[in-house]
């Protein structure tokens, strides 16, 4: 049984003429939530944004005897489901290719249940992406195509155990997930340190739960928001495994997906069995994950950060999208009803001020010339 994908390049030829279908898998949409903690992680790239918010982070401190918490806030993707489902689809039938696209917001299954009320959108297999905590870090699977008579169920079981998780149920949750032969279980960019313990702790867990849970975990993820030398040892995990690596783009913004998967499959079911029962994945790296990842990041910052008047949920303006629960209530509102933009607290004013910049074609063009020396994909 082959388990190495084979890769097809988008800028060296046209390897797609010898398929089908595209497929797009992971991809997310206003119904997620992204939490705040990325802007520490962020400034601290960023000279002045980082003092800034150093100088705010201390503030904070003085006046509430505790840490700035920055998981009490989040952001949502500024595209919904249908704006989702027609950037990806229109990248794949750029390439005259049939297109399934399969959207998985963390925890939460309602863009692919209101998508597949649409007629454009009868077909959107119900997918999410699961978080998964496991001693002391979490892990997000990849959960394609579940069942639709049952897919509400397993979403709430999902969410029960992701708030109260309990070790020795896991392996009954994901062989209950997977019984199902349409459906496909991904470890989703397994190499990736979310949580920030060291990527030897990381690895070795991430190692563990694969191997522990290998019966139910049917591919590993190449993903298109994570480097290039980390996918290949991804790549080299799910072979000595012998599982296949598929494609992930993990798309939040406007771009497109930058690695998607490529077969004669009509149907997700059927595209789901060549990878369950045989094994088989053909990648295709599209043209914008050559450019550097940085350059995508802060691009994708920047549609975060942009008005959006056509939005799904009316949210016109970032402050609208960006949402906080009150420590001491549990309230939840939009930056928008708390604050007007020019009251915005400093620390969130020097972080917008430095992501309107971003707009600005030059400091892009700047950044890709900075950053294209060390670029990983030749």
């Amino acid at each position: 049984m082959e388990t190495s994908p084979n890769f097809g390049f988008a800028w060296r030829g046209t390897p797609w003429k010898r398929a089908r279908t595209g497929v797009s898998l992971h991809s997310h949409t206003s119904h997620s939530k992204e939490t705040l903690d990325f802007i520490p992680r962020f400034a601290a790239h960023v000279p002045v944004v980082r003092d800034l918010v150093r100088a705010q982070e201390d503030k904070y401190r003085s006046l509430y005897g505790r840490d700035l918490n920055y998981f009490n806030a989040w952001w949502t993707p500024p595209l919904g489901p249908r704006e989702s489902l027609a950037v990806e689809r229109g990248q794949i039938e750029g390439l005259g290719l049939r297109a399934l696209v399969s959207i998985s917001d963390h925890d939460n299954i309602e863009a692919p249940l209101l998508l597949r009320v649409l007629s454009e959108g009868r077909s959107t297999p119900v997918s999410v992406e699961w978080t998964v905590p496991y001693r002391g870090v979490f892990f997000h699977l990849g959960v394609h195509n579940l069942p639709p008579r049952r897919a509400t169920q397993c979403m709430a079981a999902m969410r029960a155990f992701t708030a109260d998780p309990k070790e020795s149920e896991i392996e009954g949750m994901l062989s209950w997930l997977s019984e199902e032969p349409d459906t496909l279980v991904v470890f989703n960019h397994p190499h990736w340190d979310e949580k920030g313990v060291g990527q030897a702790l990381h690895d070795s867990l991430a190692m563990e739960f694969q191997l522990r849970y290998s019966p139910f975990l049917h591919a590993l993820e190449l993903n298109g928001l994570r480097p290039w030398r980390e996918n290949l040892r991804v790549t080299e995990w799910a072979k000595s495994v012998e599982k296949p690596a598929v494609s992930g783009g993990d798309r939040h913004c406007c771009e497109p997906n930058a690695i998607l998967n490529l077969t004669n499959s009509d149907t997700f079911s059927e595209f789901v069995e060549e990878l369950r029962d045989y094994s088989r994945s053909n990648i295709l790296v599209m043209p914008q994950y050559r450019e550097p990842i940085v350059s995508r990041v802060l691009k994708m910052i920047s549609d975060v950060m942009r008005d959006n008047r056509a939005h799904t949920h009316g949210w016109v303006r970032w402050t609208d999208r960006v949402f906080f629960r009150d420590h001491d209530t549990g309230q939840v509102d939009a930056f928008s009803s708390i604050w007007a933009e020019r009251r915005l607290p400093l620390v969130v004013q020097a972080f917008a001020g430095g992501c309107r910049m971003l707009d600005n074609r030059g400091l892009h063009a700047a950044i890709r010339q900075i950053f294209s020396a060390t670029q990983e994909l030749a």
